[in-house]
């Protein structure tokens, strides 16, 4: 029996997991991590990172963040704690889905999680207080391949559902997409 199912989103390679809640009386267990698993799901990478993330307000808005080849990642989110509304965008070179985005909601409730692969930026707003994030990332951070869109660029148009508020001085730093902009290898 697999613990994780796969549902398709309308951009190919990301993929939206439910992970099988397994339950009685005294509560439920659920897989968040599983290689083997998560291979035919579409993981393909060892687990170099696991992070965690803790925000207090509703409304605030982290991303959105992606690593520059050759340290591109593979990442895996699923919300533990509260509410998101999480969101991927494509910005695969030459994808056909070039600069659209996928948002859902990831809750403690919905045993979902987002399987995001190389070539995406990702960020959420937290849609109640005091929430927490997992990720698991295929490759380790380097400061040297960071890089961001800013989440309020008209160009992106996602429809961030509360007032964005709270982003960081690094976040609204994020320069707003140029039209010469082709995206990266993914």
């Amino acid at each position: 029996m697999t613990r994780f199912l796969r549902h398709e989103t309308p951009i190919e390679g990301l993929a939206l997991l439910e992970r099988v809640r397994l339950g009685d009386d005294r509560g439920f267990l659920t897989r968040l991590f599983c290689s083997e698993e998560l291979t035919a799901t579409g993981w393909n990478g060892p687990i170099a990172q696991i992070n965690e993330t803790g925000t207090r307000q509703a409304g605030t808005v982290r991303g959105m963040h992606f690593q520059l080849p050759p340290f591109a990642e593979i990442k895996l989110v699923t919300c533990v704690a509260g509410s998101v509304l999480d969101v991927a965008i494509d910005l695969r070179k030459g994808s056909p889905t070039f600069l659209q985005h996928f948002a859902v909601e990831l809750s403690a409730k919905n045993t979902r999680s987002l399987l995001i692969p190389q070539g995406f930026a990702h960020g959420f707003q937290t849609l109640t207080d005091n929430v927490r994030m997992i990720y698991a990332h295929s490759a380790p951070f380097r400061a040297e391949a960071e890089a961001g869109l800013h989440a309020q660029d008209p160009a992106l148009a996602i429809d961030w559902p509360l007032p964005v508020s709270n982003l960081s001085v690094r976040d609204r730093s994020h320069p707003l997409l140029s039209p010469e902009y082709q995206g990266v290898a993914a």
